[in-house]
């Protein structure tokens, strides 16, 4: 238990400064004349960079599954460079064709007046995917080395920068687009990207041989076969975002429902960072202990909706979205509505990344593919009936979508590990749910 709070908290606290750089950047942007709108300017680019980050992200956990000496880790190199040059080719058809200005308008649904300042702010994120796939890659060497201490690292220097380049733009008065958010997140990347790269070569050159004795990955089919069914489940992630906001314009108040979700979004997102290794727990730690991975995970289990019960429920709440955020008025009131909404989303989602622990653990990737569709389906059609029943609700739907989306998710999770435990070669983890 001491061990695996060791690798833990580092990486709970990294990943929630990852979360808090948000927060950050949305303080930020609150602080304009037209808030509303300079929000929306950059979290819908924002949730398209979706698109193209999933897939990044994902070279961490197979990485960190499969990489044990030099051999695998060229495969491992080799399948990381043929997905950035996807991102890239991708990122320049959206933003320098005709291709994005309709995915913008007929599938985002929208406004023209704000078509052109959403393709300048995606024309910088874009970079953004390139260099957060940097920092997974090497993230999955450092977390299987036990040298997670380097991810709080790589973001305390991430947020620190992009802090002081965030009052930068405020004490100069340039907080005049959602560029500035992208730009800010841009730097941090870069930054982070630059610490994990340092210690994920010296871990290769003086800690990881070339052969490990026993470890049978070493070509790019391999990865693949693994990595491929993450991919495409998160392939099918990544409508959940665009469609939430695409729907949200079709609400009573467009500007006020989508800069709602965002900022309790980020907040919600702050939250259940620090739990959302809860994964990597169990790949390291499981098969040599069920139970007490069981009990930790437990422990943790309860603490996300208790926090945003707190922030939702208390005078917290609003005293951290005036004085920290900068929120204010009618869209301070909208956001704390749309927070209380994602309890539901916090009480579900630490047992899902348990879950998928243990199906990478057995190598089951395929079924991710299955529960993800139930997610995006789930959130689809809940979105649809909420703005057909109660398009008042404004953020509040986009909340109750993706809660009901994780919930679904989770069920799915829950009913294939049951139904597989026969044959589960004794992990035991089954009988837990």
């Amino acid at each position: 238990m001491e061990t695996a709070q060791l690798l833990f908290l580092p990486l709970g606290l990294s990943a929630t400064l990852v979360t808090l750089s948000h927060v950050i950047i949305n303080s930020t942007l609150a602080r304009a004349d037209n808030p509303e709108v300079v929000i929306a300017s950059y979290a819908l680019p924002l949730s398209l960079l979706g698109l193209t980050e999933k897939p990044v992200v994902l070279l961490r956990q197979t990485c960190s599954a499969l990489v044990r000496d030099r051999i695998s880790f060229r495969a491992m190199g080799a399948v990381s460079a043929y997905v950035f040059a996807s991102i890239i080719l991708i990122g320049l058809i959206l933003c320098y064709t005709s291709i994005g200005k309709w995915v913008f308008i007929y599938l985002f649904g929208v406004e023209r007046e704000l078509l052109f300042p959403i393709i300048d702010v995606y024309r910088i994120l874009m970079f953004v995917s390139i260099f957060s796939g940097l920092r997974c890659l090497f993230h999955g060497i450092i977390i299987f080395n036990m040298r997670t201490k380097w991810l709080t690292i790589g973001m305390g220097i991430r947020l620190l920068a992009m802090y002081l380049l965030s009052l930068y733009f405020i004490m100069t008065d340039n907080v005049t687009s959602g560029k500035v958010g992208a730009v800010i997140f841009l730097v941090g990347m870069i930054i982070e990207a630059i610490v994990s790269i340092w210690e994920g070569t010296a871990l290769l050159k003086k800690v990881i041989p070339e052969k490990a004795e026993g470890h049978a990955i070493e070509t790019k089919r391999q990865i693949f076969t693994f990595y491929r069914p993450l991919l495409y489940s998160s392939c099918i992630a990544v409508i959940i975002g665009p469609a939430i906001n695409a729907m949200l314009g079709k609400t009573v108040n467009i500007h006020l429902a989508i800069s709602s979700f965002a900022i309790a979004g980020s907040l919600c997102q702050l939250v259940m960072s620090f739990f959302s290794y809860i994964h990597q727990i169990v790949l390291n730690f499981y098969k040599k202990d069920p139970q007490t991975v069981f009990r930790f995970s437990l422990m943790l289990s309860f603490i996300p909706a208790s926090l945003i019960a707190i922030l939702g429920y208390t005078p917290l709440g609003p005293l951290f979205m005036q004085h920290v955020m900068g929120v204010n008025d009618e869209l301070l009131h909208a956001s704390l509505g749309t927070l209380r909404i994602f309890m539901l989303m916090t009480l579900a989602f630490p047992w899902l990344d348990y879950g998928n622990g243990i199906l990478m653990l057995r190598g089951q990737t395929k079924v991710m593919v299955a529960s993800q569709s139930a997610n995006a389906a789930m959130t689809i059609c809940t979105l649809i009936l909420s703005i057909w029943l109660t398009p008042g609700w404004n953020g509040m739907i986009g909340a109750f979508a993706q809660s009901s989306g994780t919930v679904a998710e989770l069920l799915v999770v829950m009913y294939i590990l049951r139904k597989t435990a026969a044959s589960s070669q004794g992990l035991g983890f089954e009988k837990n749910f």
